[in-house]
C-alpha cells in the first residue's frame, strides 16, 4: 500500500494564494494535496484567480493535460469551505481507475470537525436522507428529509466518533472524526446540523451567525483508495490544535486521533475481506450453477440421441 502521512508544513489561518498549494503525495498517475480552506477546486469565472486548479498550474504546469477544459481531472469534490486531502489524476485512464472506486463505494474518507456543543453519544451513526432544498433564497442549500421544500431526498449516513470536548473562544465545542459512509452535497455539514451540533463556522448551515471564526472547522483527514496493485493512502494532518489556533482549548481527551483512525482502517479492511469471501462465494455457486445446467443439458442430448435411434431402428424395420 502506498502509504503517506503529512510532512512537517506550517499550517496557518492565513488566507490560500496561489503559491500555498502543498502537496501529500505525488506519483506518475496521481497527486493528492492538502486543500487550503476557503478556495475552490476549479471556476469558469474569469475573477476567480486562487482555485487549486490555479495552482496545480502554477506548480506544475509541464503536468496540465490540454484536452481537458480545467488541466488536471479532480477525482472528488471538496467544499469551498472544506481543507484537506484531494486527489488529482494525472491522465485518463488513472482517473478511470479511481473514478470506479468511488463508483464502487470502496474509498475510504475521514474528516475532522469542531462541533458546537458537546456531543454526548461519543460514536454514533447519523442517519437522515438529504435533498436539495427548494425554498427561496435557500436553493444554495441541502436538507434533512421532513423539511419544507426538500427535493428528491437520498439515503444518506454518516458515522461520528468523539475525540476531545473543549472549548473555542470560550463555548463549548466538541472535536470528532466523521466517516460518511454515502456521498451526498454538503452531507457531513447537515447531518451535524440535524443532531443540534452544527460544524464550526460554517456560515452557511448556522443561517449566517456563525461567523465568527476565520474558517469553518472541517478538514478531510484521511483518504484511502483502493488502486489495484498499490492501494492509495493518504493523511493531510489535523489543523485543529491550539499550536495553529489558540482559540482552541482542549479540556478532556476520549481517544487518539490515530488510535481512531486505525482501528476505523481495520475495520474496512476487514469489511473488504468479507465483500471479497462473499464475491467469491457468489462465484463458486454461479459456476456450481453452470457446470450443473451443462450436465443436465448434455444428459438431454444424449437421451435425445438414443431417441433418435429407436426412431430410426423402428423406421428401418418397417
Amino acid at each position: 500500500m502506498s502509504s503517506v502521512s503529512p510532512s512537517l508544513h506550517t499550517m496557518t489561518t492565513e488566507p490560500a494564494s496561489l503559491e500555498s498549494l502543498h502537496v501529500l503525495y505525488q506519483s506518475d498517475d496521481y497527486i493528492v494535496v492538502d486543500k487550503h480552506w476557503d478556495i475552490r477546486i476549479d471556476s469558469k469565472m474569469w475573477y476567480e484567480k486562487h482555485t487549486v486548479q490555479a495552482q496545480l498550474r502554477h506548480r506544475f504546469p509541464q503536468l496540465a493535460d490540454p484536452s481537458t477544459y480545467y488541466g488536471f481531472r479532480f477525482c472528488h469534490q471538496l467544499d469551498f469551505s472544506t481543507s484537506g486531502a484531494l486527489c488529482v489524476a494525472l491522465n485518463k485512464a488513472a482517473a478511470g481507475w479511481a473514478y470506479r472506486c468511488f463508483k464502487d463505494r470502496t474509498v475510504t474518507k475521514a474528516y475532522l470537525a469542531l462541533l458546537r456543543g458537546w456531543v454526548e453519544e461519543q460514536t454514533q451513526t447519523l442517519d437522515f436522507s438529504i435533498g436539495k432544498n427548494s425554498t427561496e433564497g435557500k436553493t444554495h442549500m441541502m436538507c434533512i428529509e421532513g423539511t419544507e421544500g426538500c427535493e428528491n431526498p437520498k439515503p444518506c449516513q454518516t458515522e461520528l466518533t468523539v475525540l476531545e470536548y473543549g472549548l473555542y473562544d470560550g463555548d463549548p465545542v466538541t472535536k470528532v472524526l466523521l466517516q460518511p459512509l454515502t456521498g451526498r452535497t454538503h452531507q457531513l455539514r447537515v447531518h451535524c446540523s440535524a443532531i443540534s451540533h452544527p460544524i464550526v463556522g460554517d456560515f452557511t448551515y448556522s443561517s449566517g451567525a456563525d461567523d465568527a471564526p476565520y474558517r469553518m472547522m472541517l478538514h478531510a483527514h484521511l483518504l484511502h483508495i483502493p488502486l489495484d496493485p498499490q492501494p492509495l493512502l493518504v493523511s493531510a494532518g489535523d489543523p485543529f490544535l491550539p499550536s495553529v489556533d489558540p482559540k482552541w482549548v482542549p479540556q478532556r481527551s476520549l481517544r487518539t486521533l490515530a488510535a481512531t483512525v486505525e482501528a476505523l482502517l481495520e475495520r474496512r479492511v476487514e469489511e473488504d475481506r468479507k465483500m471479497k469471501d462473499e464475491e467469491r462465494e457468489r462465484a463458486r455457486r454461479e459456476e456450481e450453477k453452470r457446470k450443473r445446467s451443462k450436465e443436465q443439458r448434455t444428459e438431454e442430448s444424449e437421451e435425445q440421441r438414443k431417441q433418435c435411434q429407436e426412431w430410426l431402428s423402428e423406421w428401418a424395420g418397417d
